[in-house]
């Protein structure tokens, strides 16, 4: 879908707040930047939202915990909607709360880890088509400087990105999000959370019914987990660009119900 397709402003889901509206940070995934919420933003902007999209390193879970905390602390004022896709889901659930201004959470074909729980654990328990016995089927390995023994940067092979990670999205816009993706080391996959954010705030979970990265019954798993308000949507696991205005919606109607905690 061209970017530009999303600039229409959603229609308003709930009765808007007297109060200022909350800055919506949007937190991109492994194999991702922050480009892939481009149809998100327009859209939130559009509708008079002060939208932010900072990178996610991608190191590990706490460097990257880290790092949202120390933008959130820094880069915002006032009541705040994080949201976050894939991998940045376990970003977003590890940080909120090291922010009292943090409102609510959305998460967009996302991982919610509880305590002790691994991106990569809630991988091998479901049917993801990641889950290969060959990962360099799927997967590009690359070493990076002063890593930890035996780890790498892990890459998605263009074909996977395509017929996988972005099945629904037209082939130029694939290829150009293919070439420009971040890696994510190993290491972070496998990294526990020690926060579960979504225990004590509201959150809302868009699941991509078509996803295979992340199915659509782990993902329904977990918003069950996490007593998240569902809204699904047809669509691959990159929701927010194969439906970009169905996501606005969710996170206009978080940023309209959710109190500050302050």
């Amino acid at each position: 879908m061209p970017y530009h397709a999303a600039t229409a402003a959603p229609p308003e889901t709930s009765t808007p707040s007297k109060t200022a509206k909350p800055t919506i940070v949007l937190v991109h995934g492994a194999w991702a930047d922050s480009s892939s919420w481009t149809p998100v933003t327009l859209a939130l902007q559009t509708a008079g939202y002060t939208v932010l999209v900072p990178p996610n390193p991608l190191r590990g879970l706490s460097n990257d915990s880290a790092y949202l905390s120390a933008f959130l602390q820094q880069a915002t004022n006032g009541p705040v909607v994080l949201v976050g896709h894939s991998y940045g889901g376990a970003v977003i659930s590890n940080a909120a709360l090291t922010d009292p201004d943090v409102a609510a959470l959305v998460y967009v074909d996302a991982f919610v880890p509880d305590v002790g729980e691994s991106v990569g654990q809630i991988v091998a328990g479901s049917t993801s088509a990641l889950n290969v016995p060959d990962p360099t089927t799927v997967f590009s390995f690359v070493a990076y400087p002063d890593a930890p023994a035996g780890d790498l940067d892990a890459y998605l092979k263009p074909t996977a990105f395509e017929t996988l990670f972005a099945a629904d999205v037209a082939k130029p816009i694939t290829r150009a999000l293919g070439a420009s993706q971040k890696p994510i080391t190993l290491s972070a996959l496998g990294e526990p959370a020690t926060s579960a954010a979504w225990k004590t705030l509201p959150s809302w979970y868009v699941v991509g019914t078509a996803d295979l990265v992340l199915p659509q019954a782990k993902q329904l798993e977990m918003a069950t987990r996490a007593k998240s308000t569902v809204t699904e949507v047809k669509a691959s696991h990159l929701s927010m660009i194969a439906k970009p205005l169905a996501v606005t919606g969710v996170i206009v109607t978080a940023a309209n119900s959710a109190s500050p905690r302050r």
